[in-house]
């Protein structure tokens, strides 16, 4: 399961279209508690072309499994964010005591969904806010929680987001959307996490856990676990993934997977500066081991506990 724009991508749409109704201002301070575009965008080295098998001077598999995974999980969660955040700026529809209310907007005739925003500030500067809404076609106009968060104007925060109740509103877009997600983060200590439960393409349940850690000259440190996940004929697998680049772009990536069975088997990989790889091995031998360890960016293996 991924995290998609679509969610967010509709309502972000409609704020635009909802600015026409204006009659009051909100507090200054609610758009500034919600991170802003430049807070929130994460900057990754370049991608390239992906290629089958490990190879010394070519471009490493894992440093483009840690873009691809930071850019869907970094990169959703911003969307969220920036999404509020435009719909804040813009003039309050009504206020219901402590409560703002952005909408409801209903789009264009194509638009199967109506939506709504709600932010109650509280009494210690914090914000609550709810994106809501429901299908067209429901005749009762019960709105259904889509996301739901929580900012602080010190820049931490967490939210949620329902991809179950998204596909009650929008079926079309969110056709293949499952699940629920829930994210917490600290703009200054530029930390990002996300809990993740959805199921299956046979319906059985997963779960998985992204940890994400900048630091200031440009680097990162990145895990991604998959819990009791289906891997072909090995079921109750636990899949971790964790990788760590310099500002320079040179990283390392270390993934274990470790059966129910009490089996595990561990591989590494290290890239340099231009993302080609220069060190591969795994305890397993599904592929001989190449390049020099001495070459690694970061020389131990480092992950987490099972």
């Amino acid at each position: 399961m991924t995290i998609t724009r679509s969610l967010v991508a509709s309502a972000c749409a409609l704020a635009f279209a909802g600015a026409c109704i204006q009659k009051d201002q909100p507090p200054a301070a609610m758009a500034k508690a919600i991170p802003t575009h430049d807070q929130v965008a994460i900057k990754l080295p370049t991608a390239a072309a992906r290629i089958a098998t490990p190879a010394v001077g070519q471009l490493s598999n894992f440093y483009v499994f840690t873009r691809e995974v930071t850019e869907t999980f970094n990169g959703g969660s911003a969307w969220v964010l920036i999404m509020v955040h435009t719909i804040v700026e813009y003039p309050v529809t009504s206020i219901h005591g402590d409560t703002y209310e952005w909408g409801p907007w209903t789009g264009d005739a194509l638009d199967p969904g109506i939506y709504k925003l709600d932010v109650t500030a509280n009494a210690d500067g914090t914000y609550d806010y709810v994106l809501s809404g429901h299908a067209k076609s429901d005749t009762t106009a019960t709105f259904l929680a889509l996301i739901g968060g929580h900012a602080d104007p010190n820049g931490t925060g967490s939210f949620g987001l329902d991809f179950d109740a998204a596909r009650a509103v929008d079926p079309i877009t969110n056709a293949n959307n499952k699940g629920q997600v829930g994210v917490t983060y600290d703009i200054a200590a530029r930390h990002l996490a996300l809990a993740i439960k959805s199921t299956d393409a046979s319906g059985n349940p997963v779960a998985a856990e992204y940890v994400y850690d900048g630091d200031a000259t440009g680097g990162g440190d990145m895990t991604f676990n998959v819990l009791d996940a289906n891997l072909g004929a090995m079921t109750a697998a636990d899949l971790t993934v964790r990788s760590r680049w310099l500002a320079t772009g040179a990283g390392r990536s270390d993934a274990r997977v470790a059966l129910s069975t009490g089996a595990q088997a561990i591989a590494s990989e290290c890239w340099s500066g231009a993302f080609l790889e220069v060190y591969y091995t795994d305890s397993a031998n599904i592929n001989p081991t190449v390049g020099d360890a001495s070459q690694c960016a970061f020389t131990d293996v480092d992950l987490p506990p099972l």
